[in-house]
């Protein structure tokens, strides 16, 4: 049974089965105990500068950011690139992130500067541990 449309509902004709823009790499990781200084966890200014340098270290290209402090602390913050993002929230009262990478693979697959970037994030936090998933999106079936 194919659910893409829906429990039951088998994919119509018209959809094709595998979208060559949708197919890329998703990771997320959840970040707790962080051993960084506070002020990665807090401070809006000072993680768009670093995201963005982490952005082009690994080969992506930043095209647009947002990063708010929120109340009564965190921050929420995105770096979107031509066909990839990278979120980041943060909660300092409990030394905690989530962090998520996207990329495309339309026509260069960018799955090695995902894991890359990624694995920078993680670095940034110092967590005690993590959880980490990685998911391939598009259907290529």
């Amino acid at each position: 049974m194919d659910e893409a449309c829906g429990p039951g509902r088998p994919r119509p004709a018209r959809f094709p089965a595998y979208i060559q823009g949708m197919k890329g790499l998703h990771l997320t990781a959840d970040l707790y105990q962080c051993r960084c200084e506070a002020a990665w966890l807090a401070d809006p200014a000072r993680l768009r500068t670093w995201c963005e340098a982490a952005v082009a270290t690994v080969g992506l290209e930043p095209i647009a950011q947002v990063f708010q402090a929120l109340q009564p602390g965190g921050v929420n913050g995105t770096v979107l690139m031509t066909g990839a993002h990278v979120c980041l929230h943060t909660w300092p009262g409990e030394k905690a992130v989530t962090a998520d990478v996207f990329v495309s693979q339309g026509d260069r697959d960018h799955a090695a500067q995902a894991r890359e970037l990624m694995l920078a994030l993680v670095d940034r936090f110092q967590p005690e541990w993590t959880e980490q998933r990685s998911l391939d999106r598009g259907d290529e079936q």
